[in-house]
């Protein structure tokens, strides 16, 4: 097993929805640790990890079980809109993807592959250019944020209609947690909210559990499932054929350009909190 850096282990992760545990005895694996699930017949679940004695800690929230083979400081990161009655929780099921969970996260903040990978859907030619927008890490809360981001999309959502510039607020709640809020077309004052939840298994292979939190009554949920799973899997490929494998922590290794004031913010903030599992500072550890 792969040494894990306390930035890392510390934290707490998404592991499968409530729903998807099944009965039983079933097994699962974080950050290089193979997991136990027992689901009793009346629902109770109990996890442990192998080597250790007592249970992991659990906890439910946002449709999702969470568990930690570290000691969080403190509790999962708040998110409202979860609990607003009138959206639509939409769960895209969880895919596996050869590479670091960081890449993911790095991935999910990049705006400016929209046009080539995501095409005639969250970008495409001659609207490639990503205007300028602001990023901060905001020391209050020990998160990355991205404010003022804009791109033109002709389909920003499965329920909108034409193309529109599309607002986004991209933020990073943990080194392998993070969401956007996005134009939402069915509502002028309120922001639709996509989560990425990403479990690391081992240092270049990981789960992706993606969630949505919707102002739509209008598409149904296989609709919105399958959009979601359209652009993730279009992101799969990319990924799985990115190299190095692992996420490159040495300054010069990968040259950014403007359009990547996220990823420079989100590796700087890693480096300050520590992060090695899924980075090149493994191989030189």
């Amino acid at each position: 097993m792969t040494a894990t850096d306390r930035a890392s282990l510390d934290h707490w992760y998404v592991i499968d929805t409530e729903t998807l545990i099944p009965y039983g005895v079933s097994k699962n694996r974080l950050l290089g640790h193979d997991l136990t699930v027992v689901r009793a017949e009346n629902g109770d679940l109990t996890i442990t990890a192998e080597g250790r004695d007592a249970p992991l800690p659990l906890r439910r929230r946002f449709g999702f079980i969470w568990t930690t083979v570290g000691e969080p400081a403190g509790e999962i990161f708040p998110l409202p809109e979860a609990d607003e009655e009138d959206r639509r929780h939409v769960n895209c099921g969880a895919v596996s993807v050869k590479a670091s969970g960081l890449r993911i996260v790095e991935n999910f903040l990049d705006m400016a592959h929209f046009p080539f990978v995501h095409t005639d859907i969250l970008g495409s030619e001659p609207h490639t250019e990503v205007e300028h927008y602001n990023v901060e890490i905001r020391r209050d809360v020990d998160e990355v944020w991205a404010t003022n981001c804009q791109f033109f999309q002709p389909q920003a959502a499965l329920s909108a209609k034409d193309g529109i510039m599309t607002q986004y607020i991209y933020r990073v709640m943990t080194p392998f947690t993070t969401l956007l809020y996005k134009t939402c077309p069915n509502s002028a004052n309120r922001w639709d909210v996509i989560c990425l939840f990403v479990q690391p298994l081992d240092p270049d292979r990981c789960r992706a559990h993606p969630v949505m939190y919707l102002i739509d009554d209008v598409s149904t949920t296989t609709e919105l499932i399958h959009f979601q799973q359209l652009i993730f899997l279009q992101d799969r490929i990319i990924l799985e054929n990115q190299r190095p494998v692992l996420l490159p922590m040495e300054p010069r290794k990968e040259i950014p350009t403007r359009a990547d004031a996220s990823s420079i913010a989100y590796r700087r903030w890693l480096k300050e909190k520590g992060v090695t599992y899924g980075t090149s500072a493994m191989l030189a550890a």
